[in-house]
C-alpha cells in the first residue's frame, strides 16, 4: 500500500492579469502560473523559519525524518533527514505545474480506467479513485486553491488519500512521475496550441479583410528600409498572412510530432505490471504510444519543437509590430493606430506611443530566450528522466502566454488602424520608385538589362541634381540621356502602370491580389 502524501506549504500564491479576461486565468491557469515569494534568502545557519512546534512533531511519509514538513510529497521512506529550505524553493513546482493539474486529473482518471480493466485493481478501488478524480476536477473548475504540495501531482494524491484513505495510494499503481509529467505536459500542449493556432488564423482573417478594404491603396515598398517601388498596401497586409500560414504549418508539425502517449513508460524502463498502453492511448486521444520508454520519459524535442515554433511565430510577429511603430511616426505618417493600442505620456502632453506594438516588438526575444534557455538544459542531457527537465515548463508556459498576447494585441492594431492613403501616394512621389520600370522598359526595346540599368542610373542623377523625380523630367531631357527613349518608353514612368504591370503569381497587380484575397478568405473561413 502507497504511504499518504504530506500536506504542504502554504505560501505558493501569486497573480498574473491575463490579456483577455475570457481566457482560463483561474489559480490552475495563468493566475497561478507566477507566484510572488515572500522574504529572502537566509543565511547559512539560520533557522529555516518552520515553527519549533511544527519541526518537533514532523513526519514524513514512509519512515525517515521525525520532523514536520507541510509539504505533500510522495517520496522520504530512505531519508532520515528533512529537505533544506533552499533545495525546496527550487525544487517544487507547484507553484507553476498546478496550470496542469485538469491534464493531470485527465491523466490519473485513464490510468485508473486501465488499472480496473486489466485487473491491477479491483473494480471497485478503480471506480472509486475515478469518482475521486471527478469530484476533485469538479472542485478545481469551481476554483479550488492549488497548494500545499510537491508538485501537482503530489497534489492530487493527497487530496485523493485524504477523501478515500488507503486506496487513494494505488492510483500510482504502474505509473511514475516520469511517465505522468511527460503525458501531463503533452496533453497540456494539445490544448494550448490549438489556442496558439486560433489566435492565428484570427490575425490572418484581420489582415485578409483590411487587405480587401485597401486593394486600390499604394505605397512605397523598402529594401533596406529605403523606398524601392510602388506595390499595393494589400499586397503588403497578404505578405504576412503566408508568414502566418507558415507559422501554422509548424505548430500542426510539432502538434503531429507530439501525439504519442508515454504513460505506461514508468520511471525509465516501463512496469511489471499486465498494462494496456494503447487503451490508456486511444482514451487521451493519442493516435499511438511511444515506442521507447528511456525516449519517453527522458525527451523534451516536442517541447524545444513548440518553442521554436513560437520563436519563429513571434519573430514574425515583431516585423508587423516595428512597421507599425514607423509607419504611425510623423515621419512616415501612414497609418494611425487606435487609442486602445497606444499610451501616453507622463511630462508630453501630446504624445500618442505605440506601446502595444512596440511590446510585442520586444518580447519576441523573450520567447527566442526561453528556446535557447531550453536548448541548454537538453544539451548533454544523459538518459533517462534528469531533475533538469522540471526545466521545460515555466518557460514555455511564458512563451505561449507571450505568443497569445502578442497575437491579441497585433489583431487589434490592425484592426483598428487608419491608412493614410494620401500620404502613402504622396511617398509614392520621391525616392525614385519607377527606375526601374523605365530600366524595364527600355530592355523590351532590345538594349541589354545591365546597360539600361546603367543609362537609369544616370537619369536618376540628373533628376537628383535638378530637385525632382523621374516622371518630372522632360522627354527632351530623357532622351538627352539616353536617345532610344521615346514616348512608349516614357510612358512606363506612372506608378499604377508600375503596379499593374506585376501580373503575374505572386505579383501585386490588382487581379492578383484579388485572386489571393478570395483564395485566404476561403481558405480562413
Amino acid at each position: 500500500m502507497s504511504p499518504a502524501p504530506r500536506a504542504c506549504r502554504s505560501d505558493l500564491e501569486g497573480s498574473h492579469e491575463a490579456l483577455e479576461p475570457t481566457r482560463d486565468s483561474v489559480q490552475l491557469g495563468r493566475a497561478a502560473a507566477r507566484p510572488g515569494r515572500t522574504g529572502g534568502r537566509r543565511a547559512r545557519g539560520e533557522p529555516s523559519g518552520i515553527p519549533e512546534a511544527a519541526r518537533a512533531g514532523r513526519e514524513i511519509i514512509g519512515g525517515g525524518s521525525k520532523e514536520r514538513c507541510d509539504v505533500a510529497q510522495t517520496w522520504g521512506g530512505r531519508f532520515r533527514e528533512g529537505t533544506d529550505d533552499a533545495l525546496v524553493r527550487i525544487n517544487d513546482s507547484l507553484p507553476f505545474d498546478r496550470r496542469l493539474i485538469r491534464h493531470d486529473i485527465r491523466g490519473s482518471v485513464a490510468h485508473a480506467h486501465m488499472l480496473g480493466r486489466t485487473g491491477i485493481l479491483e473494480a471497485s478501488e478503480a471506480e472509486a479513485l475515478i469518482e475521486g478524480l471527478e469530484a476533485l476536477l469538479v472542485e478545481v473548475d469551481a476554483g479550488r486553491e492549488i497548494e500545499g504540495a510537491e508538485d501537482v501531482h503530489s497534489w492530487v494524491e493527497a487530496e485523493l488519500t485524504r477523501r478515500l484513505g488507503p486506496v487513494g495510494g494505488k492510483l500510482h499503481t504502474a505509473r511514475s512521475r516520469n511517465d505522468q509529467v511527460a503525458t501531463d505536459l503533452r496533453l497540456f500542449l494539445r490544448d494550448e496550441i490549438g489556442a496558439v493556432l486560433e489566435d492565428v488564423r484570427f490575425l490572418a482573417r484581420t489582415l485578409v479583410e483590411r487587405a480587401g478594404e485597401h486593394i486600390d491603396v499604394i505605397l512605397p515598398s523598402y529594401t533596406h528600409l529605403q523606398r524601392a517601388q510602388p506595390v499595393l498596401l494589400a499586397h503588403h497586409w497578404l505578405a504576412y498572412v503566408e508568414m502566418l500560414a507558415r507559422d501554422e504549418g509548424r505548430l500542426r508539425d510539432a502538434l503531429d510530432r507530439m501525439d504519442e502517449c508515454p504513460l505506461g513508460a514508468g520511471a525509465a524502463t516501463g512496469t511489471g505490471f499486465p498494462v494496456d498502453r494503447e487503451g490508456t492511448a486511444r482514451d487521451l486521444g493519442f493516435s499511438r504510444v511511444a515506442r521507447n520508454s528511456l525516449d519517453a520519459v527522458a525527451s523534451r524535442d516536442f517541447v524545444l519543437e513548440t518553442l521554436s515554433a513560437l520563436a519563429i511565430l513571434t519573430t514574425n510577429l515583431s516585423r508587423l509590430a516595428d512597421e507599425l511603430v514607423l509607419w504611425s511616426t510623423t515621419e512616415f505618417s501612414f497609418v494611425r493606430l487606435s487609442d486602445a493600442v497606444t499610451t501616453g505620456s507622463s511630462i508630453m502632453p501630446q504624445k500618442r506611443n505605440p506601446d502595444g506594438a512596440e511590446l510585442v516588438r520586444a518580447k519576441a526575444a523573450r520567447v527566442s530566450g526561453h528556446l535557447t534557455a531550453m536548448l541548454g538544459v537538453m544539451k548533454g542531457l544523459p538518459l533517462a528522466y534528469d531533475k533538469d527537465l522540471q526545466e521545460d515548463k515555466e518557460g514555455l508556459f511564458d512563451a505561449l502566454d507571450t505568443t497569445r498576447d502578442s497575437l491579441a494585441i497585433l489583431e487589434r492594431c490592425i484592426a483598428g488602424l487608419e491608412a493614410d492613403t494620401v500620404r502613402m501616394a504622396q511617398a509614392c512621389r520621391g525616392g525614385f520608385l519607377l527606375a526601374t520600370e523605365l530600366a524595364d522598359a527600355l530592355t523590351r526595346t532590345g538594349m541589354p538589362f545591365r546597360e539600361a540599368h546603367e543609362v537609369v542610373g544616370r537619369a536618376v542623377l540628373v533628376a537628383e541634381e535638378r530637385g525632382v523625380d523621374l516622371p518630372d523630367l522632360s522627354l527632351d531631357a530623357l532622351r538627352e540621356i539616353c536617345p532610344e527613349i521615346d514616348e512608349s518608353v516614357a510612358a512606363s514612368l506612372d506608378v499604377r502602370a508600375a503596379i499593374a504591370a506585376r501580373d503575374h503569381v505572386g505579383g501585386t497587380a490588382p487581379e492578383r491580389v484579388r485572386e489571393e484575397i478570395e483564395a485566404w478568405t476561403a481558405r480562413l473561413a
